[in-house]
């Protein structure tokens, strides 16, 4: 039998909504996504993940690489308004498939 690991689970990113892209009355720019982050509701606490990498994670219908799994890297690039969103700029602009969708805001890098 396998050993188990012990203890919880820790996860290394915390979970973010893609809200949709940065856009104007008739004006949208599709090369930068707004993300609301879990838990940030302020312009003060979005500093803390400026620069920090993100995924975002998913599934297509053929394999690559043996997975199905696909992902889209990006980078919080600086607040967006008052309340906690963020400005996004991912290597590839994100489909608007990936709207009200989920992304990983990762712990690195690290600016401490």
């Amino acid at each position: 039998m396998v050993k188990g690991r012990q203890g919880e689970r820790v996860r290394l990113y915390v979970r973010g909504t893609i809200l949709g892209y940065k856009r104007s009355k008739s004006n949208q720019y599709e090369n930068t996504s707004l993300v609301q982050i879990e838990g940030v509701n302020t312009k003060e606490e979005v500093a803390w993940y400026c620069g920090k990498r993100m995924a975002y994670i998913y599934k297509a219908k053929t394999k690559t690489k043996g997975t199905r799994y696909r992902c889209i890297w990006g980078k919080v690039a600086r607040p967006h308004g008052n309340s906690g969103v963020i400005r996004a700029k991912f290597k590839s602009n994100l489909p608007p498939k990936s709207m009200g969708g989920t992304v990983r805001v990762f712990m690195y890098p690290s600016n401490i």
